[in-house]
């Protein structure tokens, strides 16, 4: 399985690709942060990540999109362009008919380092050993990403085959 991970920002949108299957080495097939100015004009920058990201899924073709879902957090304006550059990310992706999925940093950081409530540097350290690379991403946005990636590789057969219960479990409610 072949995953871009997103990490949304306005002035950093970390991004990170990340090949391979649960319980089997991965490897990182590129890591990056697209930047924009935080001076430009908010439309501007949004056409920036569109750009930034829909070159990535050209020369990446990634099967899934992990994005992290955004949370509330104490500077509203924050959480505005965090939201606004993750649904640019959703959006490239499902243009193009890639399934995304959402995952809280909680989430990405328990799977990556066993604990939810890990910071950067151990996450950024976990990311470097799993993916066997010479040193920590930087900055921290694109650890983050190539996180994100290596999360929804992890977790991706079993949220499969929570997902094919349920359908089950839906069906059979339907055909009573």
């Amino acid at each position: 399985m072949r995953v871009l991970g997103v990490d949304p920002g306005l002035t950093r949108c970390g991004v990170g690709v990340v090949e391979g299957v649960a319980g089997r080495p991965l490897t990182m097939l590129g890591v990056g942060v697209v930047r924009t100015p935080a001076d430009a004009e908010l439309g501007h920058r949004l056409v920036a990540i569109e750009r930034g990201i829909e070159e990535w899924l050209d020369a990446h073709r990634p099967e899934v999109v992990a994005v992290e879902r955004v949370f509330s957090q104490h500077n509203v304006r924050t959480v505005m362009g965090t939201a606004q550059a993750s649904a640019v990310a959703m959006l490239c992706a499902s243009r193009r008919g890639i399934p995304v999925a959402l995952h809280t940093p909680s989430e990405v950081k328990a799977a990556v380092t066993g604990s939810g409530r890990a910071d950067k540097a151990q996450v950024g350290a976990m990311v470097t050993r799993l993916l066997r690379l010479d040193a920590p991403p930087k900055p921290a946005d694109a650890a983050d990403a190539l996180a994100l990636a290596i999360c929804h590789i992890w977790r991706a057969p079993a949220l499969n085959r929570l997902q094919q219960a349920h359908a089950q479990h839906s069906v059979r409610k339907v055909t009573r």
